[in-house]
């Protein structure tokens, strides 16, 4: 049975909540508040629905669909047209990531209970951002994928700089600096391929590209490290990352949820599916590389979070940290390596929600996130403190969750190939759980500067997304088939180009 429609009928959905909205008077928030919720739930249920259906045979071929778009006549000579097809698509990756970024946004709906202003405003580009990003992982070609991609920076850069703390325009400049001129680059690289080849599907580029008679390697290479510059911006890779450390101090709680979820892992998305799938080769002979930027990533962002006295702070450098295990098992270039980096891209994505959820709710209750000030908060938050431990357990690797299948299959992928440096990166490992936990039990257990007595603790609103996050990195990391079975396809043909 086939359903062309359907992952159009997907990523626009969130496009009715807006039209919605624009009817509603500003004035009643409460009305504002639900549609801004329900709006998001069409999403997260179909992306449910292809997700079970492809877990029960249904063959995601069945999704995809294709027609004419834009063509351009006389480029090349008077009898030649270039052509660029509306086209969607899913594999086993993608559909993961798609359901990923469902959950997160409803989730990170409840969080906006924290925004104080112009909900209308907020909730139009809130439902605005979710179509860029579930249409950068639809996109079956690279036009598209750049359009999508860039209908997530506007409203981005508007959430971070009208809904922000103290230093918000500031960080949204600079997240929209870096990531435009990231942007900027992949455009220049999808030029290029345009111009050469003819088409931006990305199955027809493979093929292009898999053979000698476009590109030479050298010129391969270029668009290769041009790729790895676009992206590293995003996901970010060191030194391209001070402009994330911002955003995650300065935007919201529920903005952050999405960044550090999903945003940032369109970066490593962008890496697999156009860096390797596109370049193999290539990136083959880069590995070494990667894998010392990694390495680099890992113990950077660890040291630095450790001295931090900003619980915020320590969890942006963490991500920083975290994203090179992503890279170090992409450079592995083996299935468990490859495996792993994409598992912890999915279970970051989950985990950093829910930590930064937390730090939005107890900054609500002290109006504070500095180490110092939040000491004994476990006193009058127990549930609370309770739930923050537990994400950080989850952060470190804890087993049974879902960060440890993740780290423990990127550093195995990265042993089999280059022991060396994974022996120096699992002190970043180690440094994670110092960081980690210095910070968490100086938050609830460590000196008291002030009386939390009075403070309330975490409320049934609070905890629905919590629990649900929990939940689901304690099913992957006790049950991690749940993604590994999906991925099984798109493992066999990423190591299928790589010669594996």
């Amino acid at each position: 049975m086939s359903f062309p429609y359907f992952l159009s009928v997907l990523v626009f959905s969130p496009l009715l909540g807006i039209l919605i909205l624009m009817f509603v008077p500003k004035t009643q928030e409460a009305t504002i508040k639900l549609i801004g919720f329900f709006a998001t739930l069409p999403a997260l249920i179909l992306s449910l629905f292809a997700f079970f259906k492809y877990r029960a045979g249904t063959d995601l071929a069945d999704f995809s669909y294709s027609t004419s778009w834009i063509q351009f006549f006389g480029v090349k000579g008077s009898d030649e047209s270039f052509s660029i097809n509306y086209e969607l698509a899913v594999d086993g990756f993608s559909l993961i990531m798609i359901v990923l970024t469902a959950i997160i946004t409803t989730l990170s709906a409840v969080a906006a209970i924290y925004i104080k202003k112009e909900w209308k405003g907020y909730f139009m580009l809130f439902l605005l951002l979710e179509v860029g990003m579930l249409g950068v992982f639809a996109a079956q070609n690279l036009i598209l994928f750049f359009l999508f991609f860039e209908i997530t920076l506007i409203p981005t850069f508007f959430l971070i700089g009208k809904w922000g703390y103290f230093e918000k325009e500031k960080a949204a400049f600079s997240f929209l600096i870096y990531n435009g001129l990231g942007s900027a680059i992949l455009l220049i690289v999808i030029m290029v391929l345009f111009a050469q080849t003819g088409t931006t599907n990305i199955e027809g580029l493979k093929e292009i590209l898999g053979s000698s008679d476009y590109f030479s390697d050298s010129f391969k290479l270029g668009l290769l490290i041009a790729l790895l510059i676009a992206f590293g911006v995003k996901l970010p890779i060191f030194p391209l990352h001070s402009w994330m450390l911002r955003v995650h101090v300065q935007a919201p709680p529920a903005i952050v949820m999405i960044h550090s979820g999903i945003l940032l892992k369109i970066g490593a998305f962008g890496i697999i599916r156009f860096g390797i799938g596109l370049f193999p080769e290539q990136f083959t002979s880069l590995a070494v590389l990667i894998a010392i930027l990694g390495v680099v990533n890992l113990l950077y962002g660890a040291f630095l979070a450790f001295v931090q006295t900003d619980f915020k702070m320590v969890l942006a450098y963490s991500s920083v940290s975290h994203m090179g295990i992503v890279l170090i098992g992409l450079a592995a270039l083996n299935e468990a390596g490859i495996q792993g980096a994409i598992f912890q891209v999915v279970s970051h994505g989950l985990i950093s929600a829910l930590l930064f959820f937390l730090v939005g709710v107890f900054y609500e209750r002290v109006n504070t996130t500095l180490l110092p000030n939040l000491g004994g908060l476990a006193k009058g938050m127990p549930l609370m403190s309770g739930f923050l431990l537990a994400g950080a357990m989850a952060s470190l690797g804890l087993p049974g969750m879902s960060g440890f299948v993740s780290e423990f299959m990127a550093f195995l992928g990265l042993f089999k190939e280059m022991p060396i440096i994974a022996a120096i990166g699992v002190i970043g490992i180690v440094m994670t759980a110092v960081y980690l936990l210095r910070a968490v039990l100086s938050i609830t257990y460590g000196k008291a500067n002030r009386d939390f007595q009075g403070v309330s603790d975490i409320r049934s609103i609070e905890i629905f997304p919590v629990v649900i996050l929990l939940a689901l990195t304690i099913l992957i990391g006790v049950y991690p088939s749940v993604l590994s079975q999906p991925l099984q396809t798109t493992l066999e043909t990423i190591m299928l180009g790589i010669g594996g």
